[in-house]
């Protein structure tokens, strides 16, 4: 598939025929990307679909069987966990440990991580810094979560399934914390199966289906070329694939 960006100067990532496979079922098929900088990017497909292997391969979590993967010009590794920030699909906190003792973590752990933007941000999503995650909801785990990586000044935020299992108040939380947060020459990945949810803030969309890119194209020409939503055009494409 012909990458949908080509300015080099604004590129911030890089896949390149990328293979990876679990046990002989293929996680991924030659994935061929290009992300420019200053986007907010929707990685959309089902469960299974892939996402999150594409994620864990971009942040060093996995190692492709085949191609290559660059970010701001280096292979994943201790150079780029300088520049990406990275949201996993599950919590991952101690339970015992209280949201103000976490932001002093990241705080220590990563320098361009942003004591006052991230205080300023728990305040504003109605969490209380004395509480433990023991006592938190799904919900405001998932925004105590998503504060932590959006308060690293990085050039590359991997999101995936940000606003899964939670409730529209939430997502709505959520979805504005991401579009307030991040500058404007850094990119944004969100991975999700819930279209209809983010396609608003979205600047281009890639459709990933049994670990291939179907499409990658700019919300405005999917919804422009198509006359229809992002979501709508989503399952018209796959409505045509066998199996799906």
């Amino acid at each position: 598939m012909k990458p949908y960006n080509t300015d080099s100067s604004d590129i911030i990532l890089t896949c390149d025929s990328v293979c990876k496979s679990f046990q002989n079922i293929h996680a991924l098929s030659n994935v061929t990307l290009t992300l420019n900088r200053g986007k907010i990017i929707g990685l959309l497909g089902a469960n299974g679909s892939g996402k999150s292997t594409l994620l864990k391969l971009i942040n060093g979590l996995l190692v492709p069987d085949k191609g290559e993967i660059m970010i701001g010009g280096h292979t994943p590794g201790v150079e780029t966990k300088k520049i990406v920030s990275y949201l996993p699909d599950a919590t991952y906190l101690s339970s015992y440990m209280t949201a103000e003792q976490i932001i002093d973590f990241f705080a220590d752990f990563y320098s361009d991580f942003d004591s006052k933007k991230a205080f300023e941000m728990l305040k504003l999503l109605n969490l209380k810094p004395e509480m433990k995650m023991k006592s938190m909801s799904k919900g405001m785990k998932e925004k105590l979560q998503l504060l932590l990586v959006m308060s690293r000044n990085a050039m590359l935020y991997c999101l995936d399934e940000p606003i899964g299992g939670v409730d529209p108040a939430t997502r709505d939380y959520i979805l504005s914390t991401i579009i307030t947060n991040y500058s404007e020459d850094a990119t944004v990945l969100i991975s999700t199966h819930l279209i209809t949810e983010i396609e608003m803030i979205l600047d281009e969309a890639i459709f990933l289906n049994n670990g291939t890119v179907m499409l990658h194209e700019s919300a405005d020409s999917i919804r422009n070329d198509n006359h229809m939503t992002i979501d709508s055009y989503f399952r018209e494409v796959f409505r045509c694939i066998p199996n799906y």
